[in-house]
């Protein structure tokens, strides 16, 4: 009887985990576009000042709301998806990133809830016995300016923030092309400068110098993710930092700190056996 040897298993290569944590967040990047719709959804509540009497119709309204919530998700899974790659770069900046993400989101969930209940005032109290016209329509301006500001101080000025904090750890990493933090970071200052002249009164958030101002980080964060979602990370940088941030976690405090050959050698003795 002959015996064989058994054949082995085919070795499946390990997956690529940071080609998935890129993919991830460029998909989670093109999500955040979804609300360009509500440029032209919310044009009921804008435009029609009777609209929480009961004029026109609400549908689109919700729907602008729901991609806002939508927007405020996503802009949280980025932060999140991306912070352990971030980190290895700069944990501070990674910190800034996610940080800033989840206020940005928390403060377009006001401006959502601020929507939101104009809608409830013009189904629940417009026409009913008793409602003061004028009263509703004030009120409906107060719920407007409420979700303006809010815009104002998450989707346009937090994104500054972020991209200072993301596009700093991307140009240093190298792990996309630098052209695309560059057009982040020259876009974050523009952005901000615009941002100060609309809070205090220069000109109107939806101005033609507002637009242009944004338009900066508008192509960062959409090339960002286009490329992320077709391209991911560039393998050599990834093997960099990877490299790099192994090494920093299993060097031994004493080598990275170094001694102070005047110190008396009980400071010395003292400082080694803290590092210990």
């Amino acid at each position: 009887m002959t015996l064989t040897a058994p054949t082995p298993g085919v070795i499946r290569p390990p997956p690529d985990t940071m080609r998935r944590t890129s993919l991830a967040a460029g998909v989670l990047y093109l999500l955040t576009f979804v609300s360009i719709p509500t440029l032209f959804l919310y044009d009921p509540v804008r435009n029609d000042e009777n609209f929480v009497l009961g004029a026109g119709r609400s549908t689109g309204v919700l729907w602008g709301a729901f991609a806002e919530v939508v927007v405020a998700l996503a802009g949280i899974g980025t932060a999140v998806v991306l912070y352990r790659v971030a980190r290895r770069q700069s944990e501070t900046a990674a910190l800034g990133f996610v940080t800033a993400r989840v206020l940005e989101a928390a403060l377009i969930l006001v401006g959502v809830i601020s929507l939101l209940s104009l809608v409830s005032l013009r189904n629940d109290v417009a026409g009913t016995a008793g409602a003061d016209p004028a009263s509703l329509i004030t009120t409906g301006h107060t719920h407007l300016a409420i979700y303006d500001w809010a815009f104002l101080l998450s989707q346009s000025l937090m994104p500054v923030f972020n991209a200072l904090c993301l596009g700093y750890v991307l140009y240093r990493s190298g792990l996309v092309p630098r052209i695309l933090p560059i057009v982040g970071l020259v876009g974050a200052p523009l952005l901000l400068a615009s941002d100060i002249a609309i809070f205090f009164g220069v000109y109107d958030r939806v101005s033609p110098v507002a637009a242009l101002a944004f338009i900066p980080i508008a192509v960062w964060e959409l090339s960002l993710g286009i490329w992320l979602v077709t391209k991911g990370f560039k393998p050599a940088a990834v093997a960099a930092l990877t490299a790099t941030h192994a090494d920093a976690e299993h060097s031994p405090a004493w080598e990275s700190t170094p001694l102070d050959p005047t110190a008396p050698c009980g400071q010395i003795g003292r400082d080694v056996e803290r590092s210990t």
